[in-house]
């Protein structure tokens, strides 16, 4: 029989940095262990009420196709919910996706061709490096570093980033995978970067409204000069503690951008009919709901953040928003110290699971002495989880 061969697009596409290590964890468990999963962005909190409610109350007697833009009372709630925060968008500027990863996915494959560039901060969603291998696409990374919180560099280190292949800058603020707002000033340069090099910006915005410390994000839809080259990538899953519910939207004026999503839209026929009624009241009030979890999170910020403090030899800073922190650990190989905690590791029948940041980068070497923390878990089981990796590094560090 001949050898037949897979795609060298499929042979190298990365594996997610969230997800690889599941088969570990599924093993620990079935050794009678208890795992703190703090490896993925799945809030332990209850999915609003009404959302389940209206899931399980669908009347239609037949479960129809919906429109590839999404259905009329789902993407009228969209527009609602962004006209809520301030921006006016036309019914013709929304579709909805799949989730925010299928909107990803359309954002880059509209704006880039094989060959062509995306400019990324490193370290950043590990999506974005798995979708660009489907496309073809490279990311030029721009690093960011934990000691300031993984703000941005100057202007000078970005724009040397920049080059006749670039076509866009890919900005998810609120940041994951490293929890940091970007300040105004480094908003309005991404903004005006863009501008000057004619650039499109993706804006990933699944965060923005888990912010703390009573800041606010500046979005880039405020640039009005900057609405033709801005797609706005969206999602209900962490906002809403809807993660199954797989429902997000792409945003644009670009009527060119727009167009392409479409027929992008309708090669996956449409977004799946129940889910998208389900979040119709959500996005149509979402404020009261968003606020008191953002309260949540803050408060399980100041735990890990305080937590860490009493590890030897850690460096993290306090991130500012999202769910997500990555500390500085005192290891060489986050990779294998994440297979550790789930092979070899254990205090009292239980364990934690990390995210190691090396997925979080591009440039080789990098994140090795870093792991992501998603803080999705009641303040109890976070400080059991941190005072565990504690424990872990001590004995890991001791072989």
């Amino acid at each position: 029989m001949k050898n037949i061969s897979i795609s060298s697009r499929a042979k190298n596409t990365p594996e997610s940095a969230i997800r690889k290590l599941v088969p570990l964890a599924d093993s620990a468990k079935k050794k009678g262990l208890k795992v703190y999963h703090l490896n993925i962005g799945q809030p332990d909190l209850p999915t609003p009420k009404n959302i389940m409610e209206r899931i399980k109350n669908f009347g239609e007697p037949t479960l129809e196709y919906a429109p590839s833009t999404g259905m009329l009372p789902t993407v009228t709630a969209w527009q609602k919910f962004y006209h809520d925060k301030g921006n006016n968008f036309d019914i013709g500027d929304i579709i909805v996706t799949s989730g925010g990863s299928e909107g990803l996915i359309f954002a880059f494959l509209t704006v880039a061709d094989p060959g062509t560039e995306l400019i990324v901060f490193e370290p950043f969603y590990t999506s974005y490096a798995i979708i660009a291998a489907m496309g073809n696409i490279t990311l030029r990374p721009v690093r960011t570093r934990v000691e300031n919180g993984f703000h941005l560099p100057d202007k000078k280190a970005i724009e040397k980033a920049i080059n006749k292949k670039t076509r866009g800058i890919v900005v998810c603020n609120p940041n994951n995978p490293t929890g940091t707002l970007y300040r105004d000033e480094e908003v309005r340069m991404l903004a005006l970067l863009a501008l000057k090099h004619n650039l499109f910006i993706i804006s990933d915005e699944t965060y923005q409204e888990i912010v703390f410390d009573g800041k606010k994000v500046l979005p880039f839809v405020s640039f009005k000069d900057l609405r033709n080259q801005l797609i706005i990538v969206d999602s209900v899953s962490k906002r809403f503690n809807s993660c199954g519910a797989r429902i997000g939207c792409v945003v644009s004026q670009n009527r060119e951008v727009m167009q392409a999503v479409l027929r992008f839209a309708q090669s996956r026929l449409s977004v799946a009919t129940v889910d998208q009624l389900a979040l119709v009241p959500m996005l149509t009030h979402y404020k009261e709901y968003t606020d008191k979890i953002k309260k949540i999170y803050q408060s399980r910020r100041n735990t890990v953040v305080e937590s860490l403090k009493n590890i030897p030899q850690v460096t993290a800073v306090a991130p500012e928003g999202a769910f997500y922190i990555i500390p500085k650990l005192p290891i060489s190989d986050s990779d294998d110290f994440a297979a550790y905690l789930l092979n070899s590791f254990s205090d009292r029948k239980e364990t934690v699971m990390v995210a190691p940041a090396t997925g979080f980068y591009i440039t080789p070497g990098l994140g090795r002495d870093e792991i992501r923390i998603a803080y999705v878990l009641e303040e109890k089981k976070l400080e059991r989880a941190i005072e565990l990796l504690g424990l872990a590094l001590k004995k890991y560090n001791r072989r």
